[in-house]
């Protein structure tokens, strides 16, 4: 028997959360260290996955399959196309950064405080959400993807309840307050997309018998499984609201900016980098393949709830005085342009949206992080506090204008390719919805631009007049992400041969070819 590969890629961050969480108390650096060293290690099984991953070889590869409950024809069963491996090494490579980042985000508020907040909890739950996160991309059992999409949300609930961001303003109880009300909405909106979700996969066993995509899949091409459209559309729609919680889809998004804005920077990425992707990822794996008429069906209203997202999301961005929120609801607008790259239903699109899954996720790392290093100094998420930080701290603005460039998706910086490819594919099928979206990269220079003039530019404000730098711990972090942006927007190409076989793939699981572009004859 081979060796299972994508069970230890998943396996090795759950069993270091567990030995992170055992680490005695007192040894609060030994347990940061631990959890260091195993996101390494599995950011090392990541790459070999990367490696063994053949784009041209068959479309699940590296698969596992065991008997798990038998009775209801559930199976541990494992595979991965071109797109789940993009995204497991998205989730590999964040991980490490995000624990540098967070390295004192849950040391004790005092020296010989008794106020102790738990650092192996803290480290020990970011491990847990890396392992869920993986096999959910891994998972080709309907049944074994619902149970990890639902069991992430424990450790985020902690994550954003118990380690909230110190720089609340307002009393101590407050911001317990505020980080309470706003793990609670997290967890409430999404166990609701879950539960009707788990009616849908109910459902879905009842009319196919068993909960394995692939063969749900095969069956619905070649005739054997013949679903009634009425049954098709409303479990399509169980699924997908589900989808368009975790994303998040507007109208359904408004838990994000207070996940976002309470949380901690690297818990902020956690969410918006990690964790949303696997509601899009979702999106191309589950509802276009099991439900292809049915996604074909509510793909008009989809592209106008995804536009919205883009414009909302982006005008709401503009107004903010708060710097997470500002990027949660950046985000909010970006996961707009994804899921209309997805229901473009073109090679372009669909290949654009799962660049864009990748590239947003290294973007809003290299951002948010950065943001929280200067919250972290200042002591204030209020973008008014801030002015001429670029004076006293170049290295920390530079890198800051990078994260904003890559926001507002600068040709050169990754997010550009992904951006223009989804315009372009939905253009060609869509173009009153393609140019409508534009606005959205305006409304995008605006918020990314004004809010660097307002933190960086000006007169020095005398509370940042002293601010230190980065230091070393700090550049270790952000260096490879600002290096990724660049490389990535200069050279594509390896990540879109990894991922255009799998589109191509899943264009023909709902039957659509491009749209041959309209050329005028001649005259």
């Amino acid at each position: 028997m081979s060796f299972p590969l994508l069970t230890a890629t998943a396996a090795l961050p759950a069993i270091g959360a567990i030995a992170t969480a055992a680490v005695p108390a007192a040894r609060r650096s030994a347990a940061k260290w631990l959890a260091l060293l195993v996101s390494l290690a599995t950011l090392a099984l990541a790459v070999v996955v990367l490696v063994r991953f053949d784009p041209d070889g068959d479309r699940y590869q590296l698969t596992e399959s065991h008997s798990w409950i038998k009775d209801f024809g559930v199976r541990y069963e494992l595979g991965v196309d071109g797109i789940a491996v993009a995204l497991i090494a998205l989730t590999a490579l964040l991980i490490p950064f995000v624990i540098l980042a967070g390295w004192h985000d849950a040391d004790p508020l005092e020296t010989h405080s008794s106020r102790w907040r738990p650092t192996q909890g803290f480290f020990a739950l970011i491990l847990g959400v890396e392992a869920m996160v993986i096999i959910s991309f891994e998972a080709t059992d309907v049944f074994l993807f619902y149970i990890f999409f639902e069991a992430m949300l424990i450790p985020m609930y902690f994550l954003i309840g118990g380690f909230g961001d110190r720089a609340h303003a307002g009393s101590d109880e407050h911001a317990a307050a505020q980080r309470s009300y706003a793990a609670v909405k997290f967890l409430l909106y999404n166990l609701v997309g879950g539960l009707i979700m788990l009616a849908a996969v109910i459902g879905l066993y009842v009319v196919a018998g068993n909960f394995s995509l692939q063969e749900i899949a095969e069956a619905r091409a070649n005739g054997s499984l013949d679903m009634a459209t009425n049954t098709e559309r409303w479990l399509f729609l169980g699924f997908f609201f589900a989808f368009a919680v975790k994303a998040p889809l507007w109208p359904l998004h408004t838990w994000l900016p207070n996940a976002m804005g309470e949380a901690t920077a690297p818990v902020a990425v956690l969410i918006t980098a990690v964790v949303d992707k696997v509601g899009t990822f979702a999106m191309l794996r589950f509802c276009l393949q099991l439900f292809p008429e049915a996604s074909k069906w509510a793909t008009p209203a989809i592209l106008v709830l995804a536009l919205i997202s883009i414009i909302y999301g982006a005008l709401l961005a503009v107004g903010q005085r708060d710097i997470k929120r500002l990027v949660a609801y950046a985000s909010i607008s970006h996961f707009g342009f994804i899921i209309m790259g997805i229901f473009a239903m073109t090679s372009q699109g669909q290949s654009g949206a799962t660049l864009y899954m990748v590239n947003h996720g290294i973007s809003t790392a290299a951002l948010m992080l950065v943001a929280g290093f200067l919250i972290s100094r200042r002591g204030s998420r209020l973008i008014a506090d801030y002015g001429g930080v670029q004076k006293v701290a170049p290295v920390l603005a530079g890198t800051f204008l990078i994260g904003s460039l890559a926001t507002l998706s600068l040709p050169g910086l990754a997010p550009f390719v992904s951006e223009f490819l989804v315009l372009i594919g939905t253009f060609a099928r869509y173009p009153v919805i393609g140019i409508i979206a534009t606005f959205g990269i305006v409304l995008a220079a605006l918020y990314t631009l004004v809010l660097y003039q307002r933190t960086m530019t000006g007169p020095v404000k005398p509370e940042v007049s002293a601010m230190p730098d980065l230091k070393v711990r700090e550049l270790l972090v952000v260096t490879p992400l600002i290096a990724l942006l660049i490389f990535l927007g200069v050279y594509p190409k390896p990540l879109t041969d990894i991922v255009n076989p799998a589109v191509k793939q899943t264009m023909s699981d709902v039957h659509k070819k491009d749209p041959k572009p309209e050329v005028e004859a001649a005259k």
